[in-house]
């Protein structure tokens, strides 16, 4: 199918490569290109619009007047910095002036949003923030049947390559409006694979990087030994120069990187798995070494431990969050639940906030459950999964989610096929990317790639061959834009 908004698709799609050469030559000006951004958005993702993607929460006011200041300011030869002129989108739980900041409730929009230091440093870097996307509410942590990719202020977002199939969670938008075309450059969040989810079931690449390395003040939490805000693109390249800015750091020399096949972690879904086989195949026939290894998968208890850390996290952070934000409104977790049951019908139309009230019940840090799971989580992550799955390594592989399921707001999320890949490294706050290889049933997958705490280069230069060996297999094409009846 054609794209449907054909007169903005040849723009919506440039790298940002393309994008700071065509502003460098003067064949393309960030006034121009932010313009058919703000009418790509218009005619795809308003509610209004024939395909309502919902992948937008807010736009910037000022969005077109900053193209014009930093226009000028490349006329004059004062370049900000790698990103000048080049727009960005950011989460709605990342605050920003002029942007409502709200994690999707409707309890936070009139409130002030300050500028987060992340924001700050896009902004420095010369970046324009054309707007904030849509996620899901409270970034997922809200219910266990919650469907990814609603919020109370935004609807549901839509996946462009089928618009009843689930964006992912909790950055569904971000990874919506970069396959959408509604931006090159977008920035997520992530406490389990919520940058890792919508990167792979959308077909983009996202990056979570170490927890602490990008600066989390002013962003809505959910818990801080697994919090950590990220980049995301259509290419890893962009992701990288996004990565240098959001983390202040600079790219070291690029070295051979050794990779691991984490065999055990599969989705049980037949087609992506066998992809990645086929995967592992091309970068050893690329002359990529690529080791096995069979690495421990998570149980029970696991699974219980970490839920038991976020919610006595999530008890502390976001009431200490809460208390902060300037304006009326709710100050404590307690006064959410409370909200939320007043305005039961817009803000619990589909589903409700047991884990919200789970959250209440754990007595936070200082709860008789939390410290004892926080370390058993760690050993597992730590000294089970991850050290030994990379010794002698530099990265470990294995599928991240299989292709998106179906929306469904009135049973719940269903999410669909998922690796263990997320797990450790969530808990132990280590790296991790998902790139795209390829299409399973016309609908994108993505691959997993790990690595150490602060190694996050080599985890870019680990995506760069994984990328190669796909675009020598045929890459991926565009969304194709399914119907855009949401089922």
């Amino acid at each position: 199918m054609t794209d449907p908004h054909p007169s903005s698709a040849e723009l919506a799609y440039l790298g940002v490569s393309e994008i700071l050469e065509r502003l460098g030559s003067g064949a393309l000006s960030s006034v121009q290109l932010v313009r058919t951004l703000l009418e790509r958005i218009e005619s795809l993702d308003a509610p209004h619009s024939p395909v309502a993607l919902r992948a937008m929460a807010a736009l910037s006011s000022d969005a077109l007047a900053v193209a014009g200041e930093r226009d000028a300011e490349r006329a004059a030869g004062r370049l900000r910095g790698p990103l000048h002129g080049v727009p960005v989108v950011i989460k709605d739980n990342i605050e920003a002036s002029g942007l409502p900041g709200a994690a999707g409730s409707t309890g936070l929009l009139g409130r002030p949003a300050r500028e987060a230091p992340l924001v700050a440093r896009l902004r420095r870097a010369g970046a324009i923030i054309l707007g904030s996307t849509n996620l899901s509410q409270w970034a997922n942590i809200r219910s266990v049947r919650s469907t990814s990719g609603w919020s109370a202020t935004g609807g549901l977002v839509g996946n462009p390559w089928a618009l009843d199939r689930s964006a992912g969670g909790s950055s569904s938008g971000s990874g919506a409006a970069l396959a959408a075309g509604l931006a090159p450059l977008a920035v997520g969040t992530e406490t389990d694979g919520s940058i890792t989810c919508p990167a792979s079931v959308c077909g983009v690449v996202g990056l979570k990087p170490t927890v602490g390395l990008v600066p989390t003040q002013h962003v809505v939490p959910i818990a801080a030994s697994q919090d950590s805000p990220g980049p995301m693109g259509r290419r890893v390249e962009d992701v990288a120069r996004l990565y240098q800015v959001l983390s202040d750091t600079v790219a070291p020399p690029a070295r051979p990187v050794r990779f691991a096949w984490a065999r055990t972690w599969q989705t049980e879904h037949p087609a992506t798995d066998a992809l990645v086989v086929q995967i592992v195949a091309a970068l050893r026939e690329a002359g990529h070494d690529v080791a096995e290894r069979e690495v421990a998968l998570p149980g029970q208890g696991e699974g219980a431990d970490e839920l038991a850390v976020l919610l006595g996290e999530l008890h502390d952070d976001l009431t200490a969050y809460l208390a902060d934000r300037p304006g009326d409104g709710f100050s404590s977790l307690g006064e959410v639940v409370a909200y939320e049951d007043a305005h039961a019908s817009i803000e619990q139309p589909h589903f409700g906030h047991d884990l919200f009230l789970g959250a209440l019940g754990t007595g936070g840090r200082a709860g008789e459950a939390y410290a004892a799971a926080r370390e058993r989580n760690l050993q597992w992550a730590v000294t089970t999964c991850l050290s030994p799955a990379l010794e002698d390594v530099d990265v470990l592989i294995a599928p991240a989610y299989g292709p998106s399921w179906k929306s469904d707001l009135a049973v719940g999320g269903h999410p669909g096929p998922v690796s263990p890949a997320t797990m450790p490294a969530a808990i132990a706050g280590w790296p991790i990317m998902s790139v795209p290889i390829g299409l399973v049933h016309d609908m994108p997958v993505g691959l997993a790639i790990l690595a150490r705490a602060q190694d996050e280069w080599t985890l870019l230069e680990a995506g760069r061959i994984v990328e190669a060996v796909v675009d020598a297999r045929g890459g991926l094409p565009r969304p194709f834009w399914a119907s855009p009846t949401r089922g």
